[in-house]
């Protein structure tokens, strides 16, 4: 078999990513920095073709991942082309991230390409001596192996000496080629804008329910315990076995039951007396503000769709969506969205509306403020748990980052009614001043 004359890119993005966080900002947490991967990607190409003087065939990316479930990153590089995305596991332990897999998979696919012949020089990015045995191996089927390092912080080796020493080619991609498509959060670069602040989360976690809102709840709270309250009476009133026999039907009294029998709530008076003040009215109660948009605490499941019947009516995005629709979200949702929480919400509240037949519907939303219905509101996290947000422990999404999805949900929804009031305002005072002196 005839071997090709192409390079291959082989990238541990544990190491590579780790080192570069070293490097910019002084410790190897990948949470400290942040990655332009299409700039990273297509500077590794054009690297690798200008060292080898090969044509490229194809970059590896060997990453780690919780269940190797693909990250947001992964999934925005894996439909690049030339990219092909290897995942290993990713576990915690004694409070420290490690990655399980990966350089097996890289061995396996380094022998694998040699032994084929596919290409005739491989470009290695990694610092870890357990792939000794595979680089050996590719060198011993006539490849060519160039070693690559990212600078070290302290100027010293970050490679396994024993890599370094039988690599065929060895190049360092030094502070001024990492920071093209890296950058260290402090700094603030191009890659990594400063956060803006958002007091749409302080403002959902503080907004107070609508008056119409409580007042529903109560009424709805005063009718169950009425309810309850006749069934017991009725429950106690009923004859039991042994009982004396019920007074007449006639001879109903003040604070009896419909069947002239004392209720519970009747005897429990006479045995205390005369209720006081503070027993004949309730106790005021705190007034309630609005954590969740699901909070159970007001939101009626009544009715045939389980929601409350001015919510009920609203269209789900996926109701809204057409199968040509859903296909190009996925392919947007892989290619530019980030997974930053409020970006996701900001997202889906631009499709909703973009889709939706009449305005009316963003006009009865926009009076639920702060609240989302039910049916919406599990829609949009579903949305959002594609996007890496769900913590790995127990499947649930992190409740700061709750607050950040629906709070972008709902910026998104006062930018397009304020959008679409300014106009109909325009009109009316047009309409005005036609109207006044000197108009029609």
């Amino acid at each position: 078999m005839e071997r090709v004359d192409r390079c291959v890119v082989l990238v541990d993005a544990g190491y590579l990513l780790g080192a570069a966080a070293s490097l910019l900002a002084g410790e190897p947490a990948r949470s400290r920095i942040t990655v332009d991967h299409a700039a990273l990607i297509q500077q590794l190409r054009e690297r690798a073709e200008a060292d080898t003087a090969q044509p490229l065939l194809r970059i590896y990316w060997f990453d780690g991942a919780p269940d190797r479930v693909p990250q947001p990153e992964h999934r925005r590089l894996r439909v690049m082309p030339r990219v092909t995305v290897r995942l290993g596991a990713l576990t915690r332990s004694d409070g420290r991230w490690a990655q399980k897999g990966v350089d097996a998979a890289m061995h396996a696919e380094l022998t694998e390409l040699a032994r084929n012949r596919a290409c005739s020089d491989v470009v290695l990015v990694t610092g870890d001596g357990d792939l000794l045995p595979g680089l050996m191996s590719a060198k011993e089927h006539g490849v060519a192996v160039h070693l690559w390092a990212v600078q070290a912080a302290d100027g010293d080796y970050n490679q396994s000496e024993d890599l370094v020493a039988e690599a065929d080619e060895r190049r360092v991609l030094d502070r001024a080629w990492i920071t093209q498509a890296v950058r260290a959060k402090e700094t603030g670069g191009p890659c990594a804008p400063p956060p803006a602040p958002r007091p749409e989360i302080a403002a959902i976690l503080s907004a107070p329910l609508p008056e119409s809102a409580i007042a529903a709840s109560a009424e709805r709270a005063s009718r169950a315990a009425a309810q309850a309250d006749a069934a017991r009476d009725d429950e106690e009133a009923a004859p039991r076995p042994g009982d004396a026999p019920a007074p007449p039907a006639h001879g109903h009294g003040h604070g009896h039951g419909a069947r002239g029998v004392p209720t519970p709530k009747d005897l429990a008076g006479t045995l205390r007396g005369p209720a006081g003040p503070a027993e004949r009215q309730p106790a005021p109660q705190p007034a309630a503000t609005l954590r969740w948009s699901s909070d159970r605490g007001w939101v009626e499941r009544g009715g045939p769709l389980g929601e409350p019947p001015e919510t009920a009516s609203l269209p789900t995005l996926a109701q809204l969506t057409s199968a040509e629709q859903r296909w190009a979200d996925r392919e947007e949702d892989i290619t530019t969205v980030g997974g930053d929480p409020f970006e996701v919400g900001q997202v889906f509240a631009r499709r909703w509306m973009e889709r939706l037949p009449e305005t009316g519907h963003l006009q009865k939303l926009s009076a639920l403020y702060p609240r989302i219905p039910h049916r919406i509101d599990g829609e949009l996290l579903r949305y959002a748990a594609r996007f890496g947000l769900l913590a790995h422990k127990d499947d649930q999404i992190d409740e700061h980052d709750r607050y950040a999805i629906r709070a972008g949900f709902w910026r998104e929804i006062d930018v397009r009614a304020a959008a679409d009031h300014a106009p109909a305002a325009e009109r009316a005072a047009e309409k005005a001043g036609k109207s006044g002196p000197g108009g029609d």
